[in-house]
């Protein structure tokens, strides 16, 4: 059965962008996961522990067949491929990948909690998705997206990096 999921890719080590593309990639070769919608890209300033580089983050939209705990699997091996260190909370990393949403479900495990418990926070995460979806409803929120972005006191913090382009899902990732 194929489900819906949101993840939230970022990078502020070594080449940003370069992390980024290759996440995708990675992702889009999977047998059981297809790219469905990717964001712009968005350059931003930390959150947490501020004394590092800005970060450039992003928004994908899959379909996959995998469950929540498989799909989070892939993103760990993923971000350990890209010699993600888990070293200081909120601090530099090289790849960043979270689910965000699945399938509207609520989980609520040691390793996975989703929705994302902080992404209501986050307009780094918020605005990307909302290019992807101004009507998704986050589960458990009653606001709308929208609302939610805009009662965010960091958006200024958000800059568009590199604006997607066209129809096709790798458009932003040529160049």
């Amino acid at each position: 059965m194929s489900v819906e999921a949101y993840i939230a890719l970022g990078s502020n080590m070594g080449n940003r962008e370069e992390h980024l593309k290759e996440a995708i990639q990675t992702l889009h070769l999977h047998p059981s996961i297809t790219v469905e919608k990717i964001s712009s890209i968005y350059e931003t300033d930390p959150i947490g522990f501020t004394d590092q580089d800005e970060f450039l983050n992003m928004v994908i939209k899959i379909n996959t067949d995998l469950s929540a705990f498989e799909l989070l699997n892939v993103l760990q091996e993923i971000e350990i491929t890209h010699d993600r260190k888990r070293e200081v909370k909120w601090g530099p990393r090289t790849l960043d990948l979270d689910i965000l949403l699945y399938n509207h479900e609520n989980i609520e495990a040691e390793q996975l909690i989703v929705p994302h418990p902080r992404m209501h926070e986050r307009a780094f995460v918020l605005i990307p998705l909302s290019e992807l979806d101004r009507n998704i409803r986050i589960p458990l929120m009653k606001e709308s997206l929208l609302t939610i972005i805009d009662q965010l006191q960091d958006k200024e913090g958000v800059r568009i990096w590199k604006q997607k382009n066209g129809v096709d899902v790798f458009a932003l990732l040529e160049s």
